[in-house]
This record gives C-alpha cells, sequence and structure tokens, in this order.
C-alpha cells in the first residue's frame, strides 16, 4: 500500500541557501524575468501611454506654444526643446520602475516569485532591465517627431544615438533611486507622489525649455546647477554637433554616484523583504 506524506515545508534557512545562485544563473533568471515585464507590456498595451503619448503631446504642445515667444519661430526652437523633451520625457518614466515594483509586492506576485528556484535578486534586475525598453520607445518617438517637425540635428544619426543612449544610461541609473522608493513605501501612490515632488521641479527649473539667462539670477543659479540642466545640455551638444563636453561627463558621473548609493540600498532593502 502506497503511503500518501504531506509535501516537505523548507524551512526560511534552508531556503535561502537554495536560492544561492551563481553570476550566471543570476543573469539567466534577469533575463527571463525581464521577458516576463516585456510580455505585461505587450499584454497591456496601455502601460505605454506615458511614452508613447507624452513626447508627442508634450513636443506639439511646447513647440508651438513656446516656439515663437522664445526663439522667434518654431524651426529654431525644435535644437532647444527636443532634447528638453526627451530628457524629461524619459526621466519621469524611470518613475514607473518603483510604482509597480510596489504594486506587485502589494499584490503577492514577489511571494510567489519567492517560491521559484531562481536568484532572488532576478525579479527586482530584471523589472529594470526591462525598462529600458520603455526608454527606448520614448526616445525614439520623441526624436521621430521632431524630425517630423522639421528637427535636423547637425550631427546627425550617430549624434542622435550617442545622446539616446546617454538619456537611457541616465534614465536607468535614476530607476534604482525609485526602485528603492518602491521598496520601502506603503503604496504604489506614495511612491509616484514622492518622485513627482522631486522630478517636477528638476525637470521644468532646468534650461530644458527656456534658455538659463531669461530666469531671474536666483533662479538662473539653481537651473545651472541642476543636473538635468548638464544632462540637456550634454544631449543637446551630442546630438547638434556631436561635441562630448564637461556635460557629458558630468551627467555619466552622477549616473554612477547613484547607481553606487542607491543600488546597494535598494538591493538590500529588498532582499529583507524578499
Amino acid at each position: 500500500m502506497t503511503s500518501l506524506t504531506a509535501p516537505r515545508i523548507i524551512p526560511p534557512a534552508e531556503r535561502r541557501l537554495k536560492n544561492r545562485t551563481g553570476i550566471g544563473q543570476t543573469v539567466r533568471n534577469t533575463l527571463t524575468m525581464a521577458g516576463r515585464n516585456i510580455i505585461k507590456i505587450r499584454r497591456t498595451p496601455e502601460q505605454l501611454v506615458d511614452v508613447t503619448v507624452q513626447p508627442i503631446l508634450f513636443t506639439l504642445m511646447f513647440t508651438y506654444i513656446f516656439g515663437g515667444a522664445i526663439s522667434g519661430d518654431v524651426q529654431s526652437y525644435l535644437p532647444v526643446i527636443i532634447p528638453g523633451i526627451l530628457v524629461q520625457t524619459v526621466i519621469t518614466t524611470s518613475v514607473v520602475t518603483g510604482t509597480q515594483l510596489r504594486e506587485d509586492m502589494d499584490k503577492g506576485v514577489f511571494d510567489r516569485f519567492r517560491s521559484l528556484p531562481i536568484a532572488r535578486i532576478a525579479p527586482l534586475s530584471g523589472a529594470l532591465l526591462a525598462d529600458t525598453v520603455r526608454y527606448g520607445i520614448a526616445t525614439t518617438l520623441t526624436f521621430t517627431m521632431g524630425w517630423i517637425m522639421g528637427y535636423r540635428p547637425g550631427a546627425g544619426l550617430p549624434g542622435v544615438i550617442a545622446g539616446g543612449i546617454l538619456v537611457i544610461v541616465c534614465a536607468w541609473s535614476m530607476s534604482w533611486i525609485f526602485a528603492f522608493f518602491g521598496v520601502v513605501a506603503r503604496s504604489a501612490s506614495s511612491v509616484q507622489g514622492i518622485s513627482m515632488l522631486i522630478l517636477f521641479p528638476l525637470t521644468f527649473l532646468s534650461n530644458a525649455f527656456v534658455p538659463t539667462s531669461t530666469m531671474p539670477p536666483w533662479l538662473a543659479w539653481f537651473a545651472n546647477v541642476n543636473p538635468v540642466s548638464h544632462l540637456v545640455t550634454a544631449v543637446r551638444d551630442l546630438a547638434d554637433s556631436g561635441t562630448v563636453g564637461f556635460d557629458l561627463w558630468y551627467s555619466l558621473l552622477g549616473s554612477l554616484v547613484i547607481v553606487a548609493v542607491f543600488a546597494p540600498l535598494a538591493v538590500r532593502a529588498y532582499m529583507r523583504k524578499a
């Protein structure tokens, strides 16, 4: 007679030991989880509204409303506004990393991942990797919309690609900040509220839309030291003249510092809950 036995419950200590994987498996698990997030986006395309509608709407609205007042005409304003819209759109898109992470944790999705024989960090690293697809879509649409409106960057396609890659790298680094918020916050709405409270002043109080020379001295000082202004200037230099200057290295160094500080914080906070 066959005896029926209850399934063995794996103790937490043994489960943690089981989930200790090598670098190779961690990379494979990360790619798998990134693929899962991309499939989720494909099945719910409304998640792409912010990276599809926003760059088109903002480019049209800001260009035709402010172009004549700031630069004299629309064509002269396009080299100013397109890099500014690009940086604003892609950076604000990085907030989605934290909000979706918080939503998945609230729904118990990560509890199910915890029971699988995968690297414990894979759900977090996979989500951040998948979001680079969103950044790429926003970048492509912004430059495409600018081209339709008459934007012709002086550095051509290589400069445009270099500027797009720079923005994606910087946005990915900032997503670690919002991933940390997503792990420690109590709700997705609080993550979005805190993130927008930080990003809106940084993006609008910069040189993204108007020259800092037109601002009051105190505001111009803030805009000139604003990291967003350095990123916008670096993208303009790459796209318009192919120039690699101080602003590019400043942006890359800032991204490195953000990752060095917030990646360990996000991973540590996530591991405590995973």
